[in-house]
């Protein structure tokens, strides 16, 4: 009778544990988006664009960490398609990173689910087409992470949000932007800038004395922007999922790929105040600006817009030294600052990786250490996974810069999980460039003109450095990130200037183990396209 009672206690205790975690499964949001062509005039002349849903900048994704996000892709154009989750870290599910290292492209009127979960991440980011050109005309929009209710927020309340996504365009067309590209010519500079699609009418209200959330990310392809609120000053809280310092900043510079959290108090007069945006390191400057309006006003803004600083080396050095970041391996647990020492770490390898713009078969391309990339037919990830010879070999791209000729080819380096890798990005152009790393955040630990050598070291900010998934690299300067490679799998390090990106100036990160475990690495998905010599698998 004893034992009876006893194991129904304990198949109770069991259905209540089962229950309990049933209930404690992270919430799941579905969204089903129908990718098209459309018209817009976004600079006044109507042009081919890229809708999801019939929207442009296609729908946000407003969702919480840990969320699991199901987006059912139907493709409705007449190429191949993917969407990348920019600085989505996607832990142990490379598969859904949507790049053609880790992807096969929906087939033209198709449809592909991606699924993935917002494992430990807070912050503003983006999504974006990551094939071809697509991303010149449209197809963009933001992905919101807010903290859970359980995770207090280190900085001030704040009566309400604003998405702004800015960036640069062109009237061309993406194939016409494509066409020019294979020619050999680059692309000149672009016709406009836009906030959220439009030129000059974009229009925030809120009410004076409020505190407002702004979340910006440049979603252009080329070029650095200058972001400022006439008569307002800039609070930055958060960058790229991580928590900064609150610095005050009249203006902020934000490149290529890049994403800031600012607050902003409305405590001026009730009128209209010009939002601008304005590019850098371009002659002439495009400008276009926005409305940040009071409740109530009747008044419009004042003339002359607020100027951009002057520029000098570096506003964002200012950020490596003075922006102090909750340091930990998860931002969305904030904890307190300095508790993950990443100086501490020892490196087992450094990469030395100099970008360069050089003519292959006549034509123009770009390199890194002498390679420019060409995605293969069959996706790198299916490749390795499932052993299939002749698609690329591990580090066939050195370590460091190399006299080499310049070549075609698929470069890609082999690490092992949780290794603590230094990366120096050389730019020998006389262009501001910008860096994006799939799968992970890095450190960026030090700044500098001219060419990179060990003896720089000493200059590392190796106590507070400030964590991002992308970063710039000053004209013929560089910049040296300190990266913990704990995420399995294939993992694109390119450039966000995407005509360069498109020309090749990109290659992959293979981290791996020998061992097969869920805990490491999920298997292959079962809705896994395939194509290329993966097509029999």
């Amino acid at each position: 009778m004893k034992q009876v009672i006893f194991l129904q206690v304990l198949l109770g205790i069991l259905c209540c544990f089962s229950i309990f975690c049933a209930n404690a499964e992270d919430p799941y949001r579905y969204y089903t988006w129908v990718v098209t062509y459309g018209t817009r005039a976004p600079l006044g002349v109507y042009q081919r664009v890229i809708l999801i849903n019939n929207q442009f900048p296609g729908p946000p994704i407003e969702a919480v960490t840990n969320d699991n996000i199901i987006v059912n892709v139907i493709n409705q154009l007449d190429e191949p398609f993917l969407i990348t989750w920019h600085g989505i870290k996607q832990r142990k599910t490379s598969w859904q990173d949507g790049v053609l290292g880790t992807n096969c492209p929906i087939p033209p009127h198709s449809n592909w689910t991606y699924k993935f979960q917002l494992k430990d991440q807070i912050g503003t980011y983006m999504y974006y087409p990551s094939t071809s050109m697509h991303r010149a005309i449209g197809g963009f929009g933001a992905v919101n992470v807010n903290q859970r209710s359980v995770i207090s927020i280190p900085y001030p309340a704040f009566a309400g949000d604003f998405t702004l996504l800015i960036g640069d365009w062109y009237k061309a067309g993406d194939k016409a932007l494509r066409k020019r590209l294979n020619s050999g010519l680059a692309l000149s500079l672009p016709d406009g800038l836009l906030i959220n699609g439009l030129h000059k009418s974009s229009v925030f209200t809120g009410q004076k004395g409020k505190t407002y959330r702004f979340r910006i990310t440049n979603v252009g392809i080329s070029t650095s922007i200058n972001f400022r609120i006439q008569g307002h000053s800039l609070i930055l809280v958060e960058v790229e999922g991580s928590h900064s310092l609150q610095e005050v900043y009249e203006s902020i510079d934000i490149h290529p790929g890049q994403s800031i959290t600012a607050l902003v108090t409305l405590r001026e007069a009730i009128k209209d105040y010009y939002i601008v945006a304005s590019t850098r390191f371009t002659k002439p400057i495009l400008t276009t600006t926005g409305i940040l309006r009071y409740h109530g006003s009747h008044t419009p803004p004042s003339l002359p817009l607020p100027i951009a600083p002057t520029y000098h080396v570096h506003w964002s050095m200012k950020q490596a030294r003075t922006i102090r970041l909750n340091l930990t391996a998860n931002a969305a647990r904030p904890n307190p600052q300095g508790t993950f020492h990443y100086g501490q770490i020892n490196i087992v390898r450094r990469l030395v990786l100099a970008n360069a713009k050089v003519k292959i078969n006549g034509k123009l391309r770009y390199t890194v250490n002498g390679i420019s990339y060409v995605d293969p037919t069959t996706p790198l990830k299916l490749a390795d996974w499932f052993n299939i010879p002749g698609v690329f070999s591990l580090n066939n791209i050195k370590d460091l810069p190399t006299s080499r000729p310049p070549a075609l080819g698929v470069s890609v380096f082999g690490l092992t999980l949780h290794d603590f890798v230094e990366i120096v990005f050389q730019n020998t152009e006389p262009t501001i460039q910008s860096w994006h790393l799939d799968g992970s955040s890095f450190y960026v630990v030090g700044y500098g003109g001219g060419k990179w050598t060990t003896a720089l070291k000493k200059r590392y900010n190796l106590v507070d450095a400030i964590s991002r998934h992308t970063v710039q690299v000053y004209p013929n300067s560089w910049t040296a990130v300190l990266v913990s490679l704990d995420n399995k799998g294939m993992w694109n390090l390119r450039s966000q200037i995407w005509s360069d990106r498109f020309l090749g100036k990109q290659t992959y990160l293979r981290v791996w183990n020998d061992e097969k475990s869920l805990y490491t690495e999920t298997d292959i998905p079962p809705n896994a396209l395939r194509c290329g010599k993966a097509i029999h698998f």
